[in-house]
Protein backbone atom coordinates (compact mmCIF):
# COMPACT_ATOMS: atom_id res chain seq x y z
CA UNK A 1 0.00 0.00 0.00
CA UNK A 2 1.55 3.28 -1.12
CA UNK A 3 -0.07 6.46 -0.38
CA UNK A 4 1.01 10.31 -0.51
CA UNK A 5 -0.71 11.16 2.83
CA UNK A 6 1.26 12.94 5.22
CA UNK A 7 -0.63 12.41 8.14
CA UNK A 8 -0.10 8.82 9.33
CA UNK A 9 -2.34 6.46 11.02
CA UNK A 10 -1.59 5.73 14.74
CA UNK A 11 -3.62 2.90 15.23
CA UNK A 12 -1.97 1.42 12.33
CA UNK A 13 1.63 1.97 13.88
CA UNK A 14 3.32 -0.75 15.19
CA UNK A 15 5.04 0.05 17.79
CA UNK A 16 9.40 0.86 17.89
CA UNK A 17 10.79 -0.49 21.16
CA UNK A 18 14.36 -0.30 20.53
CA UNK A 19 16.98 1.82 18.42
CA UNK A 20 20.56 1.87 18.05
CA UNK A 21 22.98 2.96 16.21
CA UNK A 22 25.19 0.81 16.76
CA UNK A 23 27.71 -0.04 19.30
CA UNK A 24 31.18 -1.08 17.08
CA UNK A 25 32.60 0.10 13.92
CA UNK A 26 35.26 -0.68 12.41
CA UNK A 27 36.49 1.49 9.37
CA UNK A 28 33.80 2.13 7.22
CA UNK A 29 31.33 -0.66 9.26
CA UNK A 30 29.37 -0.11 11.84
CA UNK A 31 27.53 -3.07 13.64
CA UNK A 32 24.35 -2.27 14.03
CA UNK A 33 23.57 -5.86 15.75
CA UNK A 34 25.16 -9.02 16.62
CA UNK A 35 23.92 -12.58 18.23
CA UNK A 36 24.95 -11.53 21.34
CA UNK A 37 22.93 -8.77 21.50
CA UNK A 38 20.19 -7.58 19.52
CA UNK A 39 20.52 -11.06 17.51
CA UNK A 40 19.31 -12.75 20.80
CA UNK A 41 15.67 -11.25 20.40
CA UNK A 42 15.44 -10.67 16.49
CA UNK A 43 16.54 -13.93 15.56
CA UNK A 44 16.70 -15.38 12.79
CA UNK A 45 18.28 -12.17 12.06
CA UNK A 46 21.39 -12.02 13.71
CA UNK A 47 24.02 -9.88 13.10
CA UNK A 48 23.53 -6.33 10.69
CA UNK A 49 26.08 -4.43 9.04
CA UNK A 50 26.10 -0.92 7.53
CA UNK A 51 29.19 -0.11 5.44
CA UNK A 52 29.54 3.26 3.77
CA UNK A 53 33.12 4.52 1.48
CA UNK A 54 33.84 6.97 -0.95
CA UNK A 55 36.83 7.86 -2.75
CA UNK A 56 39.77 6.19 -2.36
CA UNK A 57 38.54 4.07 0.72
CA UNK A 58 36.64 2.14 -2.26
CA UNK A 59 39.69 0.25 -3.28
CA UNK A 60 40.32 -0.50 0.43
CA UNK A 61 37.17 -3.18 0.31
CA UNK A 62 39.67 -5.81 -1.62
CA UNK A 63 41.74 -5.48 1.73
CA UNK A 64 38.97 -7.60 3.80
CA UNK A 65 40.80 -10.81 4.98
CA UNK A 66 39.43 -13.79 3.93
CA UNK A 67 37.50 -15.68 7.05
CA UNK A 68 35.21 -18.37 7.68
CA UNK A 69 31.54 -19.05 8.79
CA UNK A 70 29.13 -21.80 9.41
CA UNK A 71 25.56 -22.18 10.45
CA UNK A 72 24.37 -18.97 9.10
CA UNK A 73 23.41 -17.40 5.71
CA UNK A 74 24.74 -14.11 4.48
CA UNK A 75 22.90 -11.38 2.58
CA UNK A 76 24.58 -8.50 0.77
CA UNK A 77 22.87 -5.93 -1.02
CA UNK A 78 23.38 -2.47 -1.57
CA UNK A 79 21.72 0.92 -1.53
CA UNK A 80 24.28 3.26 -3.56
CA UNK A 81 27.36 2.47 -6.25
CA UNK A 82 27.59 -1.62 -7.57
CA UNK A 83 30.45 -4.08 -7.15
CA UNK A 84 31.30 -6.89 -9.42
CA UNK A 85 31.52 -10.52 -8.87
CA UNK A 86 33.49 -13.21 -10.91
CA UNK A 87 33.22 -16.85 -10.20
CA UNK A 88 34.05 -19.95 -11.86
CA UNK A 89 30.50 -21.30 -10.61
CA UNK A 90 28.13 -18.43 -10.70
CA UNK A 91 29.91 -16.59 -14.27
CA UNK A 92 30.55 -13.05 -13.93
CA UNK A 93 28.54 -9.71 -13.40
CA UNK A 94 27.78 -6.75 -11.20
CA UNK A 95 25.08 -5.78 -8.41
CA UNK A 96 23.58 -2.66 -7.06
CA UNK A 97 20.67 -1.44 -5.57
CA UNK A 98 18.17 -4.49 -6.21
CA UNK A 99 20.84 -7.11 -6.17
CA UNK A 100 22.14 -9.10 -3.84
CA UNK A 101 24.96 -11.63 -2.86
CA UNK A 102 23.80 -14.42 -0.80
CA UNK A 103 25.81 -16.88 0.62
CA UNK A 104 24.57 -20.40 2.54
CA UNK A 105 27.45 -20.91 4.18
CA UNK A 106 25.86 -24.31 5.91
CA UNK A 107 28.84 -26.27 7.20
CA UNK A 108 31.23 -23.90 6.34
CA UNK A 109 32.73 -21.55 3.83
CA UNK A 110 35.50 -19.32 3.59
CA UNK A 111 34.85 -16.03 1.74
CA UNK A 112 35.67 -12.61 2.23
CA UNK A 113 36.94 -10.81 -1.06
CA UNK A 114 34.75 -12.26 -3.63
CA UNK A 115 33.38 -8.71 -4.51
CA UNK A 116 35.87 -5.72 -5.74
CA UNK A 117 34.31 -2.35 -6.37
CA UNK A 118 33.45 -0.56 -9.58
CA UNK A 119 34.56 2.63 -10.26
CA UNK A 120 32.04 4.33 -8.61
CA UNK A 121 32.29 7.58 -6.18
CA UNK A 122 30.33 6.07 -2.78
CA UNK A 123 29.56 2.40 -2.06
CA UNK A 124 26.95 1.83 0.93
CA UNK A 125 25.27 -1.14 1.93
CA UNK A 126 24.05 -3.78 4.01
CA UNK A 127 25.41 -6.88 5.24
CA UNK A 128 22.85 -9.17 7.11
CA UNK A 129 23.43 -13.12 8.55
CA UNK A 130 19.86 -15.28 9.38
CA UNK A 131 20.44 -18.27 11.75
CA UNK A 132 20.19 -21.52 9.62
CA UNK A 133 17.56 -24.02 10.76
CA UNK A 134 18.84 -27.40 12.33
CA UNK A 135 18.08 -28.87 8.56
CA UNK A 136 20.14 -26.75 6.88
CA UNK A 137 23.24 -25.08 9.56
CA UNK A 138 25.23 -27.91 8.58
CA UNK A 139 24.38 -28.72 4.98
CA UNK A 140 25.63 -28.23 1.65
CA UNK A 141 26.98 -24.50 1.32
CA UNK A 142 25.71 -22.19 -1.82
CA UNK A 143 26.47 -19.13 -3.11
CA UNK A 144 23.90 -16.92 -5.64
CA UNK A 145 24.85 -13.10 -7.22
CA UNK A 146 21.39 -11.86 -8.31
CA UNK A 147 22.08 -8.50 -10.34
CA UNK A 148 18.44 -7.55 -9.60
CA UNK A 149 15.66 -9.56 -7.80
CA UNK A 150 13.21 -7.91 -9.63
CA UNK A 151 10.94 -4.66 -9.62
CA UNK A 152 7.72 -4.88 -8.36
CA UNK A 153 5.52 -2.09 -10.84
CA UNK A 154 3.84 0.17 -8.65
CA UNK A 155 5.31 -0.70 -5.34
CA UNK A 156 8.60 0.90 -3.63
CA UNK A 157 10.36 -2.13 -2.00
CA UNK A 158 12.32 -5.29 -3.51
CA UNK A 159 11.66 -8.33 -2.45
CA UNK A 160 15.39 -10.09 -1.42
CA UNK A 161 14.19 -12.72 0.09
CA UNK A 162 10.75 -14.47 0.89
CA UNK A 163 7.56 -13.75 -0.35
CA UNK A 164 5.97 -10.25 0.04
CA UNK A 165 2.55 -9.58 -1.75
CA UNK A 166 2.66 -12.50 -4.00
CA UNK A 167 6.04 -11.48 -4.89
CA UNK A 168 8.80 -14.47 -4.44
CA UNK A 169 12.20 -13.65 -4.27
CA UNK A 170 14.32 -16.28 -6.04
CA UNK A 171 16.56 -16.41 -3.14
CA UNK A 172 16.56 -19.88 -1.48
CA UNK A 173 16.20 -18.73 1.66
CA UNK A 174 14.55 -20.38 4.95
CA UNK A 175 10.72 -20.16 5.12
CA UNK A 176 8.92 -18.07 6.97
CA UNK A 177 11.88 -15.04 6.31
CA UNK A 178 11.05 -11.43 4.34
CA UNK A 179 13.67 -9.08 3.73
CA UNK A 180 12.61 -6.01 1.90
CA UNK A 181 14.54 -3.34 0.31
CA UNK A 182 12.78 -0.42 0.50
CA UNK A 183 13.02 3.61 -0.65
CA UNK A 184 10.36 5.69 -0.34
CA UNK A 185 9.82 9.75 -2.11
CA UNK A 186 9.75 12.56 0.32
CA UNK A 187 6.23 12.71 2.21
CA UNK A 188 5.16 8.90 0.90
CA UNK A 189 3.51 6.56 3.33
CA UNK A 190 3.73 2.61 2.77
CA UNK A 191 2.27 0.24 4.90
CA UNK A 192 3.73 -3.43 5.71
CA UNK A 193 1.36 -5.99 6.83
CA UNK A 194 3.35 -8.91 7.54
CA UNK A 195 2.66 -12.31 7.06
CA UNK A 196 0.64 -14.86 9.87
CA UNK A 197 3.44 -15.53 12.44
CA UNK A 198 5.92 -12.94 11.69
CA UNK A 199 6.11 -11.46 15.03
CA UNK A 200 9.78 -10.70 14.48
CA UNK A 201 10.21 -7.29 12.93
CA UNK A 202 13.23 -4.74 12.44
CA UNK A 203 14.29 -2.13 9.71
CA UNK A 204 17.52 -0.12 8.90
CA UNK A 205 17.68 3.73 7.04
CA UNK A 206 20.27 3.59 4.65
CA UNK A 207 19.97 7.34 3.60
CA UNK A 208 16.79 10.24 4.80
CA UNK A 209 14.59 10.21 7.60
CA UNK A 210 11.49 8.38 8.67
CA UNK A 211 8.12 8.44 10.54
CA UNK A 212 7.56 4.80 11.70
CA UNK A 213 5.62 5.77 14.79
CA UNK A 214 8.86 7.33 16.11
CA UNK A 215 11.63 9.24 14.25
CA UNK A 216 14.24 7.58 12.72
CA UNK A 217 17.14 9.13 11.08
CA UNK A 218 19.86 7.75 8.68
CA UNK A 219 22.17 5.56 10.24
CA UNK A 220 19.58 3.83 12.91
CA UNK A 221 18.16 0.22 13.49
CA UNK A 222 15.15 -0.08 15.22
CA UNK A 223 13.04 -2.95 16.40
CA UNK A 224 9.28 -3.05 16.54
CA UNK A 225 6.89 -5.10 19.55
CA UNK A 226 6.29 -8.53 18.90
CA UNK A 227 2.80 -8.92 16.78
CA UNK A 228 1.59 -9.35 14.22
CA UNK A 229 0.28 -5.63 13.42
CA UNK A 230 0.93 -3.79 10.22
CA UNK A 231 4.07 -1.06 10.22
CA UNK A 232 3.33 2.12 9.02
CA UNK A 233 5.79 4.10 7.75
CA UNK A 234 6.29 7.43 6.07
CA UNK A 235 9.32 9.22 4.72
CA UNK A 236 9.58 12.24 6.64
CA UNK A 237 12.61 14.48 5.15
CA UNK A 238 13.32 16.58 2.04
CA UNK A 239 15.03 13.48 0.23
CA UNK A 240 14.21 9.93 -0.27
CA UNK A 241 14.36 7.23 2.38
CA UNK A 242 15.97 3.89 1.65
CA UNK A 243 15.63 1.63 4.32
CA UNK A 244 15.76 -2.64 4.71
CA UNK A 245 13.14 -3.71 6.52
CA UNK A 246 12.98 -7.51 8.02
CA UNK A 247 10.44 -9.85 9.83
CA UNK A 248 10.08 -13.96 10.05
CA UNK A 249 8.95 -15.98 12.75
CA UNK A 250 10.71 -16.15 15.43
CA UNK A 251 13.51 -18.56 15.36
CA UNK A 252 13.31 -21.35 18.39
CA UNK A 253 16.38 -22.65 18.68
CA UNK A 254 19.09 -20.70 21.33
CA UNK A 255 22.23 -19.48 19.58
CA UNK A 256 25.09 -21.45 20.32
CA UNK A 257 28.38 -18.53 18.89
CA UNK A 258 31.55 -19.32 17.95
CA UNK A 259 34.16 -16.37 16.31
CA UNK A 260 32.25 -16.50 13.12
CA UNK A 261 29.93 -19.43 13.39
CA UNK A 262 25.63 -19.65 14.88
CA UNK A 263 24.63 -22.95 15.85
CA UNK A 264 21.07 -24.38 16.86
CA UNK A 265 23.83 -26.70 19.80
CA UNK A 266 26.63 -27.18 21.07
CA UNK A 267 27.44 -30.29 18.68
CA UNK A 268 26.40 -28.34 15.80
CA UNK A 269 28.52 -25.68 16.47
CA UNK A 270 31.75 -28.08 17.21
CA UNK A 271 30.60 -29.81 13.56
CA UNK A 272 30.41 -26.78 11.98
CA UNK A 273 34.01 -25.59 13.88
CA UNK A 274 35.84 -28.46 13.14
CA UNK A 275 34.47 -28.22 9.29
CA UNK A 276 35.80 -24.86 8.70
CA UNK A 277 39.18 -25.66 10.04
CA UNK A 278 39.82 -28.90 7.79
CA UNK A 279 38.70 -26.22 4.74
CA UNK A 280 41.07 -23.40 6.33
CA UNK A 281 43.72 -26.17 5.83
CA UNK A 282 42.69 -27.36 2.16
CA UNK A 283 42.57 -23.32 1.26
CA UNK A 284 45.64 -23.00 2.42
CA UNK A 285 46.91 -25.53 0.57
CA UNK A 286 44.51 -24.37 -2.99
CA UNK A 287 47.70 -21.57 -3.31
CA UNK A 288 46.46 -18.66 -5.63
CA UNK A 289 42.54 -18.82 -6.18
CA UNK A 290 42.10 -14.93 -7.41
CA UNK A 291 40.35 -14.36 -10.60
CA UNK A 292 41.29 -12.15 -13.50
CA UNK A 293 38.93 -9.17 -11.71
CA UNK A 294 40.90 -9.45 -8.63
CA UNK A 295 38.15 -11.44 -6.59
CA UNK A 296 38.56 -14.42 -4.94
CA UNK A 297 35.75 -17.16 -4.92
CA UNK A 298 33.57 -18.62 -1.79
CA UNK A 299 35.54 -21.29 -0.94
CA UNK A 300 33.43 -24.57 0.19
Amino acid sequence: MTTSSTNLDESLSRRIVHSTRGATGHGPITRLMSPADLGQILKPFVFLDIFEVSGDAIHAMSSMPLHPHSGIATVTIFTEGRVRYSDPENGEGTIGYGGVEWMRAGGGVWHGKELTAEEVPRIQGFQLWIALPPELENGEPESRYLESVGANKGQPYHVILGNYQGVQSPIPAPKDVNYLLVTLKPGERWIYQPPAGHSVAWLALAKGELNAGGAVQSGEMVSFDSSEAPITLQASGQEDAVFVLGSAVPHPHPLHLGSYSVHTSAPALEAGERRIEELGKSLKAAGDRRTESGTIPVYR
